[in-house]
């Protein structure tokens, strides 16, 4: 068996930063609990190790008592959220990806200037539901091109009569994302796009698999479920027209997959801890005569400040 290990694979620079900052937070404060919106990160594994010491992942404000300290989420969170973080005198730390950030200030210019922003994205993501928190009466979020088809119908309102704008959540499929921009182009010819939306690393993941996929009998994609990134890293895999497995460990893996002779695509989501990797090249050494080649198709020198000093 031959596995090729995409790089880059894994952490990003935002997800890096969170959790450095949620070590430092949870070492600083280790007598009172941190509580975290949401997952830290859209990782179970890492998820359940902060939970381990002692870190309190929370749904609403309404389970953070006063003066905690309190940490958005690598997705970033709605203004509502923060001004009642800030009601409550909470210790805040923010740990939102910066490129999050990015699109969130993008969202609030448009806006002000009088734009209706056309975003797209996956509904209910935490990324996206703090996005259209800064402006939720001038968002229309789409998924798909036959979203944007809807958009010409007699039943919406009259597009075409809006200045409108384009932003995207940051995790999408690129290929699947340039063809709803020509779309949305073609329908609405004086909309702005800005030319930099897609993270870095969603970008250089799925050029990895790319490449790597054409090279392969089958793909491992380590990262969980509610992983948006990591389910478009199979996807592009599958695109390829080889099957792919998307695993939250390597106890996941099934065996029966192999006959010990493919080519294995093995890579991770940006929020996918590298020892999960390595847990999953010695389950297949296990059985298998493996034979591992690391494959670099970009180099990545993104670091990100940390939330918290």
């Amino acid at each position: 068996m031959r596995i090729l290990l995409a790089n880059p694979r894994g952490f990003c620079a935002g997800v890096n930063m969170a959790l450095q900052s949620l070590e430092i937070a949870v070492s600083r404060f280790g007598r009172q609990p941190v509580y975290v919106y949401h997952e830290i990160v859209h990782n179970s594994q890492v998820v359940r190790h902060y939970a381990d010491l002692g870190v309190r992942f929370v749904q609403s404000l309404d389970e953070v008592p006063e003066r905690s300290v309190f940490m958005f989420s690598a997705h970033g969170v709605a203004p509502d959220v923060r001004h009642e973080a800030e009601r409550k005198s909470l210790h805040i730390i923010d740990a939102t990806c910066p490129l999050v950030s990015q699109v969130h200030r993008a969202v609030k210019r448009y806006a002000g200037l009088g734009f209706h922003v056309i975003y797209i994205g996956h509904p209910g993501h935490d990324e996206v539901v703090g996005t259209i928190g800064e402006a939720p009466g001038q968002i229309t979020v789409i998924t798909t091109e036959s979203d944007v088809q809807a958009l010409t119908g007699s039943r919406s309102p009259n597009y075409g009569e809006l200045r409108l704008a384009c932003l995207m959540q940051t995790t999408l499929s690129v290929t699947q994302t340039q063809q709803i921009v020509a779309s949305l182009r073609h329908h609405f010819p004086g909309i702005e796009i800005p030319g930099k939306n897609l993270c870095y690393a969603t970008q250089n993941r799925q050029e990895a698999v790319r490449q790597l996929a054409l090279r392969s009998d089958i793909a491992l994609v380590v990262g969980s479920a509610n992983s948006s990134n990591s389910r478009r890293l199979r996807e592009i895999a599958e695109q390829q027209g080889i099957p792919a497995r998307l695993i939250d460990g390597a106890d996941e893996i099934d065996l029966q997959w192999f006959s010990g002779h493919e080519t294995v695509t093995l890579t991770a989501g940006a929020s996918a801890p590298e020892h999960i990797v390595q847990a999953c090249v010695e389950r297949l050494k296990s059985t298998f005569d493996v034979m591992v080649e690391e494959v670099v198709t970009c180099e990545e020198h993104v670091v990100f400040p940390l939330a918290i000093n």
